[in-house]
């Protein structure tokens, strides 16, 4: 099939409406089988549950041309695991084993002419989510719910490329406090909207959130998680519970230690150590890595040496190694590549 006629040099990250999307009811106990349609639109009661109680959950994955012009999708059992813990912590029925990565390679194909093409610096962006469907008025879980994944091809996730990022040291507690950062929930998301509206009128590019106990120790940021390099050259990344487990950022600490011989550490990175780090990035699905050049904390300015005017020399060896990976010009360890056609 041929690629549509966009510019994908110059696309940014927004929607556009793409030719199929695949749909999967819950009623009666049970997921039908699911199938690919054409409507973009969805028409629910005003009562439904994720209206009233903002029951839905999500994710987010990319499909990718590589260098030999396969369409692949990078590691979508982690999102299906994901998807999986949300589920249940919000009380959303799982879908059945095996289901997810089915639809994914379904939705892919139906689409495969909005795949952008390689070497162009575009994806197509795979948006998962689940919410409650039936109305609900009392505190509850919905009865029936819906199954949904869209596609659209996006551009870089943050204006400028590998132009460095200034975030500020954020006065709001994170978008999910209190041990339910792993849940890629809409809610949680919500909460975050504010924050980072606030730091956009301020100049800043994005927030950093600290531990709500403390606000001592890094967090991550409204769709982020930080990942920082010391001056002798250790990857760094923070622990917590209540962070988002990044599936970018578990795969570029395996891409340090296998691929780059880097030493690498999770563990708590505390907010009076930064200024000892010589670089430091945001990695996720939208922005697999963005240099960070400055963060502020309260007028006091933490500024990354090695990532100033650009992306840093060891950021810049991630960023590489990973798309290259992605990209098919880096063999990829086992299972982390599925190929839809």
């Amino acid at each position: 099939m041929a690629k549509k006629d966009i510019d994908w040099a110059n696309l940014g990250f927004g929607y556009i409406v793409t030719d199929k999307r695949y749909v999967s009811n819950y009623k009666d106990g049970a997921w039908d089988d699911g199938a690919i349609v054409d409507d973009p639109n969805i028409t629910l009661n005003e009562c439904a549950g994720v209206f009233q109680y903002a029951q839905t959950v999500f994710e987010g994955l990319k499909a990718y041309t590589t260098e030999d012009g396969h369409i692949v999708t990078f590691r979508p059992d982690l999102n299906a695991e994901r998807l999986e813990e949300s589920c249940r912590r919000l009380e959303i029925p799982v879908l059945p084993e095996g289901r997810f990565l089915e639809a994914v390679r379904e939705v892919v194909a139906a689409n495969e002419d909005w795949v952008p093409p390689y070497g162009s610096g575009a994806t197509l962006y795979i948006r998962p989510y689940v919410m409650g469907t039936n109305p609900v008025i009392g505190v509850k879980p919905a009865d029936e719910y819906q199954f949904r994944i869209l596609v659209t091809p996006v551009g870089p996730y943050f204006k400028g490329g590998a132009k460095p990022l200034t975030i500020r040291v954020s006065d709001f507690d994170r978008a999910a406090p209190h041990g339910t950062g792993h849940i890629k929930a809409g809610l949680n998301y919500a909460m975050s909207l504010h924050a980072i509206v606030s730091a956009h009128k301020e100049g800043y590019d994005e927030n950093m959130y600290l531990d709500p106990g403390t606000r001592t120790k890094v967090e991550e940021t409204g769709g982020a998680n930080f990942l920082f390099v010391t001056k002798d050259g250790k990857v760094v990344t923070p622990k917590s519970d209540s962070i988002l487990p990044s599936i970018t950022r578990r795969s570029l600490m395996i891409v340090a230690e296998k691929y780059l011989g880097l030493t690498v550490e999770h563990r708590e990175v505390y907010l009076d150590e930064l200024g000892d780090m010589a670089e430091c990035g945001l990695c996720g699905t939208a922005a697999v890595i963005s240099p960070v050049g400055c963060i502020d904390d309260h007028g006091r300015k933490i500024m990354f040496p090695s990532g100033m005017e650009e992306m840093g020399p060891v950021t810049k060896k991630l960023y590489d190694t990973l798309t290259g990976i992605q990209m098919g010009r880096i063999e990829a360890p086992e299972g982390w590549i599925c190929t839809i056609k």
